[in-house]
């Protein structure tokens, strides 16, 4: 009778949900090479046999689903380098030891486990262990309570709505992510960003020499209305060789949800004025992909100047707007 920690190929084993959790490594030379690997997309039409955790008791076999398989099983799936999990092509040694396509180049045909030269055998058995495995989303503690196939798992995870949102101040390269009442917070209390509530807004930009404005960035402030957030920027940027400024708005939410409202921008003066009219882009979307998308109100140096009157030597704007649903 095999063990229980024992993996068994037989289609009549009961079958048990395996969770995969990442280890720390203990090999300088893994650390040395280990970077971020290549993720190759998992064969389609593989033929897969059935894998399970041998349990005579059916009682147990219930209890026992989305356990954490011990560590010699968890390394089974987690490449020695870069401690991510591998999918097709798996690469072994002629001793056993495995680790992924990514990292298969940077290791110069070494087994990094053993130093035998690798060659190009493939791990097919681990491969089709790999799909008996059934794991939980990565975002579970942002709330998603999905448990998805190993080769469906990364498909779902870059689609999954639990998935954190980044900081979207654009002043700086924060690297803070959460979900949005989190990120609402840190922009208030880390970023000292101004909160509105209303959707209406007037605001007023001035700059004593705009003659010297390089790339830079300001987020005016976030606007709470229809029980959602919203992100105004500012920004003078270089477009070629003229500067300008660009001003939009963004959703603190999925772009599903921002297509829902629509919003509108002003800007004028000495009897002149330029209106923008849009749909706010999703905070999914970078601030820079929205800015050099131009999807906002652009206004030209010289014609900024003009709004602002007087000699020129001093940038007055003032931008105004609103935010709307559709009905």
């Amino acid at each position: 009778m095999p063990r229980k920690s024992e993996l068994i190929g037989y289609k009549d084993i009961p079958f048990t949900k395996f969770v995969i959790q990442p280890m720390a490594s203990g090999n300088a030379y893994f650390d040395d090479i280990r970077n971020s690997p290549e993720v190759v997309d998992p064969p389609q039409n593989e033929d897969m046999m059935d894998v399970g955790e041998h349990v005579n008791d059916p009682a147990q076999t219930a209890l026992k689903q989305n356990v954490t398989v011990s560590s010699s099983v968890r390394e089974l799936l987690e490449c020695p380098v870069c401690l991510n999990a591998m999918y097709p092509p798996i690469h072994q040694c002629s001793n056993g030891h495995t680790l992924c396509s990514g990292c298969k180049p940077r290791v110069h045909n070494r087994c990094p486990t053993c130093r035998h030269e690798l060659g190009n055998i493939r791990c097919l058995a681990l491969e089709k262990v790999a799909a008996s495995l059934e794991l939980p989303c990565k975002y579970q503690s942002f709330g998603c309570i999905g448990i998805y196939p190993y080769y469906s798992k990364l498909k779902h995870e870059a689609q999954c709505v639990f998935r954190p949102y980044n900081c979207p101040y654009a002043g700086s390269e924060c690297t803070v992510i959460g979900d949005i009442p989190y990120l609402v917070a840190h922009l208030k209390d880390d970023h000292k960003v101004d909160m509105h509530n209303g959707s209406t807004f007037n605001h007023r930009y001035v700059k004593s020499n705009p003659h010297e404005v390089e790339n830079a960035t300001w987020m005016l402030t976030v606007f709470s209305c229809f029980g959602q957030y919203f992100c105004l920027h500012f920004e003078a940027f270089q477009l070629g060789m003229a500067p300008v400024y660009i001003a939009f708005l963004r959703f603190m939410g999925d772009d599903n949800e921002a297509k829902n409202y629509s919003y509108s921008l002003e800007v004028g003066g000495n009897g002149r004025k330029m209106i923008w009219q849009g749909v706010p882009r999703s905070i999914r979307d970078s601030h820079r992909k929205v800015r050099d998308s131009f999807d906002g109100l652009i206004i030209q140096r010289n014609m900024a100047l003009f709004f602002s009157g007087g000699d020129r030597k001093e940038l007055k704007l003032r931008v105004t707007g609103r935010i709307w649903k559709e009905q």
